[in-house]
């Protein structure tokens, strides 16, 4: 669990929050207790996704999934309104951690007794949500959490009932639903999905636990390879215990009709005792729970505590990256490794209210403006700073920048902007106070937030040197190391600069369909704020029921904006460049943040999504 920053609320409903839990592309989670006392995780959709009818749906009917099941082997449902400006659900908390996390990062393989167990619980989990009438569709290892008592199923986002599921893993858009390793053949054609699909994925999970690897293999050999391997080859289930072999490969037989349902599954032996997990396990478990029976409720009005009209930095959080793969038979949103942007900012961009902002950050206008104005800012502050956020260095969720520039108390002398998988936020800020190793910035304001109106001020900052190159930063509760930046008229280094392709044919289509494929990066020199990378999409028409091709091809275009340099370039959210783009194309905003290596030779770029899990889109030079 993480702390609450200025931009999250105190109370959702009757909930008063103590945490954040983590944040995907539908919403954030939190930490909360009610007026008695219970614990519970609520969920509140970003508040760009509630404007939107079909997102409102979507959760509606994932809230009535979870009532629907009624708790077994679940979350149960606490409370909810999903007809809220920001709708919200609260669910039973559920102190455990993923069976990814445990089996991938603290324990590895599991017994062979506890998968047993395991397999017999979660079959009694399936056997009562197919009785509610409902196929889960996303069963994989991060959507199952671990607890003394037994597993529990999450996640039932795009759970869908049996008796109305015609569209098979395909959503309107032809986007297939699942997770890359843990899908079923027939959602990988685009069959019809039925509780079979669920028993499918269960086998995978079960592979999984017992032998620390995926049975089709990891996604570094692409999207396209995996699907074909789920779809036409055995699973590797090398390492797996004898014992297992007979339940795992009943479950992965690659005819539904063949495998066994949940209900047969559940009447199984279920190995071991109330002690189902090993003892390691238990301890992390115990560990996690003396923290939370240790969490403090904030308390509004205490300097320590995070107001809700208070916005600022998003916070730290550890999270795994969860995958959706984005079916390449009839996609209409571009993917992780080629979205569309054009985010200009901050030279003609629109401020929240609608006009246009001519204010320029420091390097956009050709260099730092420090040389002839009077201040109080010490030296060693000046210029331009950046910073993790959220995740890692390498793998970063959410960043921060802040140009400083000289000025005195009272005067807007730093521009900052910070970057999540969903939103740019950038703004100028008020010098409170500067001394020799410490700066202080207040009152801000907005020129740009992307998605628009979704950004409110930042809270005050406070930078602390610590050495020449590294300041700490600090706003609320949330802390960062940033490290000296470049800035100026030309901070893109060298070795992105250029036009990249995409060494990617596309699905097996009929002869000639793989040139209807085509995608390229281009990225220019420039400053932070100016929109220097551009993704051109070039994708098959398909019929949106079969998705089979129709013939013909259609064109997605777009650029984003520089936000950020380092040993990855950060782009902020991105916006479709319609005048540059075919009617089928539409939005699909994400953050990105791009490396360039070397593979075999040749000098590769990788795009990652900063708010979708999966593998990165991969570029060539050309």
């Amino acid at each position: 669990m993480d702390a609450l920053t200025p931009e999250d609320p105190s109370r959702i409903g009757p909930f008063r929050l103590i945490g954040r839990l983590g944040s995907g592309g539908m919403g954030r989670v939190y930490l909360a207790r009610s007026e008695g006392g219970r614990t519970v995780a609520v969920k509140l959709v970003h508040a760009q996704l509630a404007e939107q009818d079909e997102f409102r749906r979507r959760f509606a009917r994932e809230v009535a999934s979870l009532e629907r099941v009624g708790g077994a082997g679940t979350a149960p449902v606490i409370a909810s309104d999903t007809s809220a400006d920001a709708p919200w659900v609260a669910i039973t908390y559920v102190p455990g951690p993923s069976l990814r996390t445990v089996v991938g990062e603290e324990f590895g393989p599991l017994p062979p007794v506890t998968v047993q167990a395991l397999a017999h619980r979660l079959s009694d989990a399936l056997a009562h949500i197919h009785a509610a009438g409902l196929v889960h569709r996303d069963l994989k290892p991060s959507n199952i959490l671990l607890t003394v008592d037994g597993p529990r199923i999450i996640d039932f986002g795009i759970a869908r009932a049996v008796d109305t599921v015609t569209d098979g893993g395909l959503t309107g858009t032809g986007a297939v639903v699942g997770s890359p390793g843990f899908m079923s053949p027939e959602q990988v054609r685009g069959e019809r999905v039925t509780p079979a699909s669920d028993i499918f994925c269960l086998g995978a999970v079960l592979a999984y636990a017992a032998t620390g690897t995926a049975p089709f293999g990891s996604a570094d050999s692409g999207a396209h390879a995996m699907m074909f391997r789920i779809a036409h080859d055995e699973p590797n289930l090398t390492g797996l215990p004898p014992e297992l072999g007979p339940l795992v490969r009943a479950c992965l037989d690659k005819d539904p009709q063949r495998r066994p349902s949940a209900s047969v599954l559940a009447a199984t032996d279920p190995g071991a005792g109330d002690t189902w997990l090993p003892a390691g396990v238990l301890a992390g478990l115990g560990r996690s729970a003396a923290q939370l029976l240790d969490a403090d409720t904030p308390v509004p009005g205490r300097d320590d505590a995070t107001p809700a009209d208070e916005p600022g930095a998003p916070a730290p959080r550890r999270r795994r990256r969860t995958a959706v793969v984005a079916s390449a038979v009839a996609t209409a949103v571009l993917a992780a490794g080629g979205v569309a942007a054009a985010v200009f900012w901050p030279e003609g961009a629109k401020r929240d209210d609608g006009s246009n902002n001519a204010a320029r950050t420091p390097s956009s206008s050709g260099g730092s403006t420090t040389k002839s104005k009077a201040g109080n800012v010490p030296a060693v502050f000046l210029g331009a700073w950046e910073g993790v956020l959220d995740g890692t260095a390498q793998a970063p969720y959410a960043t921060g920048r802040i140009e400083i520039t000289q000025g005195k108390s009272g005067e807007k002398a730093a521009v900052y902007v910070m970057v999540t998988g969903e939103r740019l936020c950038m703004g100028r800020s008020v010098l409170v106070s500067a001394d020799s190793d410490r700066i202080v910035f207040g009152e801000s304001d907005v020129t740009v937030s992307v998605p628009e109106k979704q950004c409110t001020p930042a809270a005050h900052q406070t930078l602390t040197v610590r050495s020449p190159d590294v300041l700490e930063w600090r706003s609320g509760t949330v802390t960062s190391t940033f490290r000296k930046s470049k800035s100026g008229p030309d901070i893109v280094p060298a070795t992105f600069v250029g036009v990249w392709q995409e060494d990617e044919s596309g699905p097996e289509w009929g002869p000639g369909q793989a040139e209807l494929f085509d995608r390229r990066v281009t990225i220019t020199q420039g400053p932070v704020g100016a929109p220097l990378v551009r993704f051109d999409n070039t994708n098959p028409r398909t019929d949106e029921e079969t998705g089979e091709p129709t013939g013909g091809s259609f064109h997605c275009a777009g650029t984003a904006v520089l936000a950020g340099v380092g040993t990855y370039l950060v782009a902020g959210p991105s916006t479709l460049d319609e005048a540059a783009s075919d009617s089928e194309c539409v939005e699909s905003p994400t953050s990105q943040y791009l490396r360039v290596d070397r593979f075999e030779g040749k000098e590769r770029l990788l795009v990652y999504g900063m708010s979708a899990d999966g593998e990165p889109g991969e570029y060539y030079r050309q």
